[in-house]
Order: structure tokens, then C-alpha cells, then sequence
């Protein structure tokens, strides 16, 4: 080869290779995409700055080392399926579903890429995994399957407010849950001593509906159900209550700063971390057929001091030491 071909070989060489690098070190990084419940992340930023540390702390740079993608349907059912069908169709390696109606619609789309969802009601029961010791398809993650605390939330609400006598439960008959909470509460009230009105809430203008009737009611307490409305209107909620200075139990501990008085229910937080540990395994070989769905390890009880002030209670010594949590 004449020496003038060489160098003109060797020049060329040198100002392909670093696309050609760049390409096969792109096709190498993980693409993850997560279908969430509320409409942006701004209104997830709570959960979403919990996955993002997550990937951190097992070493993950985003950008560099793995690709996130987030979608955020707004609690729109026709959404869901359509993100759901947009993830699948960018051939992800791996997709979270924040709730069990996104992995449903992931599913639907798709019966090969992994699935993790993070907060299914009853996965066996929707038909996302075989059992929860041996999922057999191609979704795996954590459940709340059996879960039921709204006896406990009463009686903490008693033992906070021991002379309250009437309360409201506020719940989204949409959700998953409700049916069973609603008749689990009613039967806890009961032997409790309590006399329990139910308020359904679907829609942000029924929790307005909702919230002015407890005066008429003449409810002395508030607790809300579980579910992604509640949540995403903990603001809307917390100003309400303390406004009228009603002591309010809520199902999720990231909504007690916005005024509830307390809080018992599983670690949220724990959960997306969990669930990103999920990713980390698929990522690295595993089949999510073959990892068994994890149930709630802990529950956290959250107690707001300064919610208690402003109400004008005094929450007993013997619930505040046994709190994990206390907002001062």
C-alpha cells in the first residue's frame, strides 16, 4: 500500500471511530421508562426525586449510564393505555408502573418486556402474575394484596382525639380498595364506638363537595381513603382542615405536611426504592417470572405537631413515642 493510501486510510479511520464509539456505547445504555398516575413531574416530584436517588445509590448516572423515560397520564384512564402503548412501542429494556392500572395496560401492550410495578392492590387478582411467590410472566414488583389497616387508623385517630365521637370517611369509589375499606371502617367504627359517615369522592369538585358537607354532617374528625386522588389533592385537603381546624387521618405519610394531623401506613418512599432494585435485577439478568412479589416489610406512623397546635390538641405522650416520624 502506497504510504499517501495509508495515511488517507488511517485519517478516515480516526474520523469514523469516535461516532462509531459513541453509537455502540449509546446502544449499550439501559433505557428504563416509568408510567406514573398524576399528570407532570412536578406533581410526582415527591416519588420521583426517590427513583432518580435510587438509581444513584446503585451507581446509575442518568444520561450517561441509563436512560429515564417518564410519562404522566393524569389520572386519565384513556392516557394510561396510550403512554402504556408509546412506552412499549419505544422498545424499552425495562418499564415501572407506578400503579396497578398502568401495569395492566403495559401488559396488554406487551407480554415480554419486564414490568415492575410498585404499588399493586391484588396482582394475582388483575391477572399480572401467576402468584405472588412465582409471578410466570413478564411482571413482577410489590403489592398491597391483603393489605387493610383501617381498623388501626381508627383506633390511632381515637387515641389522638379521645373525646371524638363522629367521623367522616372521604374515599374515591374508583379505587381499587374502596369497597373493602369502606366495609372494614364501618365494622372497625362500630366496635369502636364511633359513628362513621362515608363521603365518596371521585373528582377534585366532589372533594369540595365533599369537604363542605362534613360542618353539616357535624363531623368532628376527617380520614381519608387511599388512592392516587387523594394524594395528588393533599394540598387542596390540608388547607381545608386546618382552616376548620378538623383533625384529619390520612392513608400516606408525604401528605401529613400539608395538614393532616396523622398518618399509619406503609413506607411510600421504601417501596419506589424497592422497585428500582427490581429494575437493577432485570437489568443485570434476572427474569421478573422468576421474582417473587414483595409485600409491605414496614409501616410508619407520622405525626404532626404542628398540625396538632394550630387545631388546639395535645397528642398523648404514649402515641408520640411510638411515632417514626413527628413534624414540628
Amino acid at each position: 500500500m502506497r504510504r499517501r493510501d495509508f495515511l488517507a486510510l488511517v485519517a478516515g479511520t480516526a474520523a469514523i471511530s469516535p461516532v462509531v464509539s459513541w453509537a455502540q456505547r449509546t446502544a449499550t445504555i439501559p433505557r428504563v421508562g416509568v408510567l406514573w398516575h398524576a399528570g407532570s413531574a412536578e406533581e410526582e416530584d415527591v416519588y420521583l426525586s426517590v427513583v432518580k436517588k435510587a438509581f444513584s445509590d446503585l451507581g446509575y448516572v442518568e444520561g450517561k449510564t441509563i436512560i429515564l423515560e417518564h410519562r404522566f397520564p393524569a389520572e386519565q384512564a384513556e392516557r394510561f393505555r396510550s403512554l402504556a402503548q408509546e412506552l412499549v412501542d419505544s422498545r424499552l429494556d425495562v418499564i415501572v408502573s407506578v400503579t396497578e392500572l398502568g401495569a395492566k395496560e403495559l401488559r396488554r401492550a406487551s407480554r415480554t418486556i419486564p414490568i415492575v410495578v410498585v404499588l399493586a392492590t391484588d396482582p394475582v387478582t388483575a391477572g399480572l402474575a401467576d402468584s405472588l411467590a412465582h409471578p410466570g410472566g413478564n411482571v413482577s414488583g410489590l403489592s398491597l394484596m391483603g393489605l387493610d389497616l383501617s381498623g388501626k387508623r381508627l383506633a390511632l385517630l381515637k387515641e389522638a382525639v379521645p373525646g371524638v365521637s363522629r367521623v367522616t370517611l372521604m374515599i374515591d369509589p374508583k379505587d381499587l380498595s374502596a369497597a373493602r375499606v369502606i366495609s372494614s371502617s364501618l365494622a372497625a367504627a362500630k366496635e369502636l364506638g364511633l359513628e362513621l359517615r362515608i363521603a365518596e369522592a371521585s373528582s377534585p369538585a366532589a372533594i369540595d363537595s365533599a369537604l363542605a358537607g362534613l360542618a353539616a354532617a357535624g363531623s368532628e374528625a376527617l380520614i381519608t381513603g387511599g388512592g392516587p386522588l387523594m394524594f395528588n389533592e393533599r394540598a387542596r385537603i390540608g388547607a381545608f382542615v386546618l382552616a376548620k381546624k378538623l383533625p384529619t387521618f390520612v392513608s400516606v405519610a408525604e401528605m401529613v405536611p400539608f395538614g393532616a394531623l396523622l398518618s399509619y401506613g406503609p413506607d411510600f418512599p421504601d417501596y419506589f426504592r424497592r422497585a428500582v432494585g427490581y429494575v437493577d435485577k432485570i437489568l443485570k439478568g434476572a427474569k421478573p417470572a422468576d421474582l417473587p412479589v414483595e409485600q409491605p416489610s414496614r409501616f410508619k406512623l407520622t405525626i404532626n405537631l404542628k398540625a396538632a397546635k394550630m387545631i388546639g390538641i395535645s397528642i398523648p405522650t404514649s402515641l408520640l413515642t411510638s411515632a417514626d416520624e413527628v413534624i414540628e
